[in-house]
């Protein structure tokens, strides 16, 4: 097993992968909980029993969906990297898809499945992997460092760091709250642990941080260690009833399955270079197992929707299991084999809150801006998409769409400096595709 997964070339052991896989399931483990309640449309009152989806079922299908995926990661691709239902994607699912657009949440899975098989196909294909390859470098540690603003931004914010603010979008959150106090002490104890060398000190922070929680009553103490398992039965197989209704077949579908495709394919390309890039597991500014990658990927978004979730992919929060350590596809089987657990013992994994994940996804940013020092900023044709890139992702809130402005502007400034012939052509293909995007999706 050492030698599959290369660990005396990485520098790794079990230890460490192990640490590193429950530091990745520790920053993950909040989408048991937030994705049955975002796609039961759980805070949205008097709507029909119709419109929500079960959220036992749900619960199960996240779970299910996240192991299948993040253990054919670690199997197949062999990259540090866990999956699961996204986050953005789902709320798109739910609330415009479903509430917004009036369209059927079994209809919605069905939409979710075809998108899968597409990206199936085109990982078969090599197109997606050559499409990543094709991505110039610059960009890439653009990409990476606008990951880590934006997770940064994202845990900040669910543990109320910051706060909406109307008069200048954000500002500081309410600093004489028990959370935001815990959280701020969580992220004191981990930057002492990090910065005195400690391995898996994101880990360590995570676990003093939750303990001290549950002394001050500010995280619930679980009252019991094992919970029934919920019925999947009332999503499960629910997508394919979908082909047999007319009404599934029109031009609203199409922009759904298109929105699906876009933002999983971006999503996914985003975080697998950003990752990658900060485990060192880049080759000459390529991504060595893409394909490979991108085929575990795709075909967990095509379990999930047979099992009833919205579409399963990489997630950003492996950066903190690379962060503790983690360098193989190890690390990922231990997140999936854990998500596999946490069917059965959910109410330990209650008491991972915001509070407790912010630290964690806070340092990862720190560890990952570093690869600004990567990019020629004294070239202005390379800086402007590159300062695009990485500025857009926490403004839009979306990495997909730091992606698209990035690579929108790339080609402009390269043709205008007269270095033309340095674009790749799928480059060209990018920018229209994305131009596109803004203009009819959007």
């Amino acid at each position: 097993m050492k030698k599959y997964f290369q660990f005396d070339e990485l520098g790794t052991n079990f230890r460490r992968e192990i640490i590193g896989g429950i530091t990745t399931f520790l920053a993950m483990a909040y989408i048991l909980a937030v994705n049955p309640a975002v796609l039961s449309l759980a805070d949205v009152p008097d709507l029909p029993d119709a419109m929500r989806m079960d959220m036992g079922a749900v619960f199960v299908a996240t779970a299910l969906a996240a192991a299948i995926g993040s253990i054919l990661m670690g199997v197949i691709a062999r990259y540090p990297i866990a999956l699961a239902p996204g986050m953005g994607i789902n709320a798109f699912f739910a609330y415009t898809v479903v509430l917004t657009m009036g369209i059927s949440w079994q209809h919605a899975l069905a939409g979710t499945f075809i998108s899968g098989v597409i990206f199936i196909l085109l990982s078969l294909s090599g197109i997606r992997e050559k499409i990543i390859n094709a991505i110039p470098a610059p960009l890439k540690f653009a990409v990476s460092a606008g990951i880590g603003l934006f997770i940064t931004f994202v845990g900040a914010q669910n543990a109320g760091l910051i706060a909406n603010d109307d008069a200048v979008l954000v500002g500081l959150g309410d600093f004489s709250d028990g959370n935001v106090l815990l959280a701020i002490f969580g992220i004191i104890i981990t930057v002492i642990l990090m910065t005195r060398g400690l391995k898996g000190g994101i880990f360590i922070g995570m676990v003093v941080t939750a303990v001290v929680g549950m002394i001050f009553g500010l995280v619930d103490v679980p009252h019991k260690v094992v919970g029934a398992v919920p019925s999947i039965a009332p999503t499960f197989g629910e997508a394919f009833g979908s082909f047999g209704d007319a009404s599934f077949y029109s031009t609203q579908m199409l922009v759904v399955v298109l929105t699906f495709l876009f933002v999983d394919f971006f999503d996914t390309a985003g975080t697998l270079v950003g990752v990658a890039n900060q485990a060192g597991l880049m080759k000459d500014g390529k991504l060595p197992r893409a394909g490979k990658a991108l085929l575990a990927d795709s075909t967990a978004t095509v379990a999930g929707s047979i099992l009833g979730t919205s579409t399963t992919t990489s997630y950003v929060e492996s950066s903190s299991g690379v962060a503790a350590g983690a360098r193989t596809g190890f690390a990922a089987i231990v997140t999936g084999v854990l998500f596999l657990l946490a069917i059965f013992f959910f109410p330990i994994v209650s008491v991972v809150t915001s509070a407790v994940t912010a630290p964690a996804l806070i340092i990862v940013g720190v560890l990952m801006v570093a690869s600004l020092g990567n990019i020629d900023w004294t070239k202005f044709e390379i800086a402007v998409p590159a300062f695009l890139t990485i500025l857009a992702m926490p403004l839009t809130y979306s990495i997909a769409t730091g992606i698209a402005i990035g690579f929108i502007f790339y080609p402009i400034t390269m043709i205008v400096k007269g270095r033309a012939k340095e674009i790749h052509p799928i480059m060209y293909f990018l920018f229209v595709v994305f131009v596109l995007y803004f203009i009819f999706l959007k």
